[in-house]
């Protein structure tokens, strides 16, 4: 096999020839004959034989490729060796720069009378290592692969059955705990207007009982203020100038004892409900 190596503009061009497509048989997988290189082209055909026949036999002698895409050949080289004898040929087919993946299966036919021994086909190609610029970080173009990131699985807990169940049934536990003691404020408050109803009654009896031993009081000082006066009539005989009088200073401390009696009542009434049970 000969390389020859050229470069310009910053890309290598490598030239090639493949091993005989011919060497295992007249017929051949391209695959197994040029190698995979990206860009890869083939620029020409190298082809011998002998072919083994009589003089005035016809026979017509084909190296072949067929197209990838299914139309006929992309390369083909007829040789008729009708009415002349047996003999060698080595040819050089230029091929106009075709891409190597297009080259479909190869052979070698023949019609006629006669045969094909010593068969070789070489396939020149050129291919521009640069051509994927990702075959090599000297490539201009070149970029950085983005490195595999790991799958990072997030599992719900909300997704797991035996979880969420889980969860339902303390939140049922929390609103049935919630209720009972909404019931019990609920209970404590009647609880409290019925206390604060006794004690308003209490006051209210206190201070009626209060206000009804005051009037009692009131009306016996009068009756006996009646009572110890003769009748009669008596004319004014002592006359007094127009002037501001003075507050009953005796009146005043006996309200406000009566006032301090009352609230003492009350005080007392209210703590002996409170200490009850």
């Amino acid at each position: 096999m000969l390389l020859a190596y050229s470069s310009y503009s910053y890309s290598e061009i490598t030239f090639s020839q493949s091993s005989n497509a011919a060497a295992n048989g007249y017929n051949w997988v391209m695959t197994e004959i040029l190698p995979s290189f990206a860009g890869l082209v083939v620029n020409g055909v190298n082809y011998q034989y002998t072919t083994v026949k009589e003089v005035s036999s016809d026979m017509v002698v084909t190296v072949a490729n067929e197209n990838t895409n299914g139309s006929g050949l992309i390369f083909s080289s007829v040789d008729d060796w009708s009415g002349i004898p047996g003999n060698s040929i080595t040819k050089v087919v230029a091929v106009p720069a075709l891409l190597g993946s297009s080259f479909g299966p190869g052979s070698i036919s023949w019609t006629g009378v006669g045969d094909v021994t010593d068969a070789s086909v070489v396939y020149r190609y050129n291919y521009d290592v640069c051509f994927d610029p990702q075959v090599d970080p000297t490539c201009p173009g070149y970029e950085a692969p983005i490195p595999d990131l790991p799958v990072i699985v997030i599992n719900d807990p909300l997704q797991d059955e035996f979880i969420r169940k889980e969860l339902e049934r303390k939140a049922s536990l929390e609103d049935e705990e919630e209720k009972e003691l909404k019931k019990e404020e609920e209970k404590e408050k009647e609880r409290l207007e019925v206390l604060l109803g006794g004690v308003n009654t209490t006051l209210l009896a206190t201070q009626a009982l209060a206000q009804a031993q005051l009037l009692l009081a009131m009306n016996t000082r009068i009756e006996v203020y009646y009572t110890s006066i003769p009748g009669g009539r008596y004319d004014e005989s002592v006359s007094y100038a127009d002037e501001q009088l003075a507050d009953n200073v005796n009146a005043r401390r006996s309200n406000f004892a009566q006032q301090l009696l009352h609230e003492k009542m009350v005080k007392s009434q209210y703590a002996n409900l409170i200490s009850q049970p």
